[in-house]
């Protein structure tokens, strides 16, 4: 806190608003963690240094990122509610120890 008091925390939400969800990550993390995640939002792999593969979806929108335990979520109201529930699911497969072929994609690219 500004005042100097820390609160654990299991999970820490930033609602940033507006502006790069990539950006985001490099000012809140680090340029190296943003870097290694690739842009986010818009379709496909044609995009300068992206870690795809992404073959027509979204890129690292509410799914796992190159970045252990980074996940995005966003969007309109619309694309919030509906994509949580995706979301969520996928995480509480995880903390369940399910294995999710999403999820083997994307750790078959991790790197620690």
């Amino acid at each position: 806190m500004d005042d100097g008091t820390e609160v654990p925390a299991d999970v820490v939400v930033y609602a940033t608003g507006y502006g790069s969800m990539n950006g985001w990550a490099a000012d809140l993390i680090s340029q190296e963690v943003a870097d290694q995640v690739g842009k986010v939002w818009g379709l496909g792999s044609d995009t300068p240094m992206d870690p795809g593969p992404w073959e027509g979806e979204e890129r690292n929108m509410w799914k796992p990122t190159q970045q252990s335990a980074l996940w995005f979520h966003g969007g309109n109201l619309h694309q919030s509610r509906y994509y949580s529930l995706f979301l969520a699911l996928q995480l509480k497969a995880r903390f369940e120890g399910l294995d999710t072929p999403v999820y083997r994609l994307a750790a078959s690219h991790h790197t620690s």
